[in-house]
């Protein structure tokens, strides 16, 4: 996501020191509203339980539960919903209806999509569900389900500019997101159950395909250059690609792909043993049995509409439904940044230190760009929430959980950039393989850089428990290649031989020479107390 412009918005400042630390808006009345929104999504091919919790503008999931129900198999030729799928899809919904109660939800939302809106029988079963379960279903259309799909993406990418693509089992809609708002909107019968009942063989599948996605062209624009991923299928397809290039994060939201990464991926899997693939990836067979009608659907997708990156979204039209609901003022926020807030506010022994910890730090990086700020401040933010892992492995905790952690706003190189600065703020020798392995996504030059901010949290942290600026104050000259602590008077005891060591080694980290002076007046006159180290 482009950082640059987020850290622009968020701020009253000088767009490279904005403020992402007013309060933060979980506190809001409006935003505890929302502490717990519930949203049950009956799609063609699962039906799924989500219920979220805390940090709104990063969805947190207290509860994510899915049930592959296959309702919409055989709609097509049928005009029915399937016979095993109506059972199992009831005795999920009453499972769900016991579990909304149990957890005393009072904001639930039920929606379905393709499936239930294109049966015949579909008004008939969804007043069944309602006399057995209590639960009311809101079935919306196709130009709807796309809406709220998109809205889904610009909750973890309120930046976000290009073409969103949703896929079902019986439908998949395109939607296009630009200034955070959702514009065209269409549907169609691109799902690949739909797909199984189209004739002409191969042949005719691609030229089926390819009409479709030329006459969708014409209502949604053809010049976009990022495609944005909703669904299921994709995100298998995602994984396999992962697989294919070996690719050692996975995690898939923001997981990005090239036209050519996709079209080889697409190749690899024609010529693999499902089986053997289920196996390694851990994708269901009934997800899996549906890749190769999504691979041939991608494959034209990627060829009609030319995009030059191509983005999985692990949110969709639940996180849509929430988004629905957020107030204008936690819409504009960043997510990345709330959702940090939230984690400090509640697993930090001091919240709201995080904020102290980056003003004291910010003279090491009053020249660096609006996005790599941003990520420092996640960092400060986030520096003690992992305080309770024990001792011997904190550091490779901090790594494990900042880069697999569900955070929206967030890209794979700045997981991987705060994983590091977060392990470094705990240990100082080296990595350990499989670190390294992930580590190398980014590029030499950024690895230093957030080992270096790991040891000035690592500093910053330890120099005062209420509060670095209380006992003093840091100067960078980059210039003379001076860093420079000032002490005040009253605090030269928290200087002991650990925290001498640990500015030491955060001085050499930058190529300075460490200075520490002692502030003598309330005015800014000081003597000097060591020289260099």
């Amino acid at each position: 996501m482009d950082g640059n412009a987020l850290a622009e918005r968020s701020g009253d400042q000088d767009p490279k020191i904005a403020n992402f630390f007013d309060t933060p808006l979980f506190s809001d009345p409006q935003a505890r509203a929302l502490a717990h929104v519930g949203v049950i999504d009956v799609g063609s091919n699962s039906i799924r339980l989500v219920v979220f919790d805390g940090a709104a503008r990063s969805p947190a999931y207290f509860f994510n539960e899915k049930v592959l129900c296959g309702l919409g198999r055989g709609l097509a030729e049928t005009g029915r919903l399937n016979p095993e799928g109506r059972i199992r899809a009831l005795a999920t919904l009453k499972r769900f209806a016991l579990l909304a109660r149990g957890m005393n939800l009072t904001n639930l939302t039920m929606v379905a999509t393709a499936a239930m809106r294109e049966a015949e029988d579909g008004p008939e079963f969804g007043a069944l569900i309602e006399r057995e379960t209590g639960l009311r279903m809101r079935v919306i259309d196709g130009v709807e389900e796309a809406r709220l799909s998109a809205q889904g993406v610009l909750t973890g990418w309120p930046d976000a500019e290009g073409l969103v693509c949703d896929i079902g089992g019986n439908s998949m809609e395109l939607a296009v997101i630009r200034d955070g708002t959702v514009h065209q909107r269409v549907t169609s019968a691109l799902g690949p159950f739909r797909l199984q009942q189209v004739g002409g063989g191969k042949k005719g599948l691609r030229a089926h395909i390819k009409d479709t996605l030329e006459g969708l062209r014409e209502q949604v624009g053809a010049h976009h250059d990022a495609l944005y991923l909703v669904g299921g299928s994709w995100r298998a397809i995602a994984r396999l690609d992962m697989e294919r290039c070996n690719y050692p994060l996975k995690v898939l939201h923001e997981y990005a792909m090239t036209p050519k990464s996709i079209r080889k991926t697409i190749e690899w899997i024609a010529d693999q043993d499902m089986g053997k693939l289920r196996a390694l990836t851990g994708i269901s067979e009934e997800r899996m049995s549906l890749v190769p009608l999504a691979c041939q659907v991608l494959r034209q997708l990627v060829h009609v509409f030319g995009p030059k990156k191509v983005y999985i979204s692990s949110y969709g039209i639940r996180e849509g439904i929430l988004y629905e609901q957020m107030p204008d003022a936690l819409r504009r926020r960043d997510p990345l940044i709330e959702a940090c807030h939230f984690m400090e506010h509640s697993s930090a022994r001091i919240p709201g230190f995080g904020k102290k910890l980056f003003e004291f730090l910010l003279p090491l990086y009053r020249n660096s760009p609006p996005a790599r700020l941003r990520l420092i401040r996640a960092a400060c933010l986030l520096h003690d929430v992992n305080w309770r892992a024990h001792p011997d492995y904190r550091a490779d905790a901090c790594f494990d959980i900042t880069t697999r952690a569900n955070l929206g706003g967030l890209d794979h190189p700045g997981r991987v950039y705060l994983g590091i600065s977060l392990m470094y703020r705990y240990k100082t020798n080296g990595m350990r393989p499989r670190i390294k392995e992930i580590a190398a996504l980014l590029p030499d030059k950024d690895v230093a850089e957030a080992k270096m901010l790991g040891r000035a949290l690592r500093f910053g942290a330890m120099f005062s428990m209420d509060g670095p600026e209380n006992a003093g104050e840091l100067r960078f000259y980059p210039k003379k290649g001076v860093l420079e602590l000032v002490l005040e008077r009253d605090m030269q005891a928290l200087f002991t031989e650990v925290a001498e060591q640990r500015f030491g080694t955060l001085a050499n980290q930058i190529g300075a020479i460490a200075k520490v002076r002692v502030r003598r007046m309330v005015r800014d006159t000081t003597s000097e107390l060591e020289g260099g180290q």
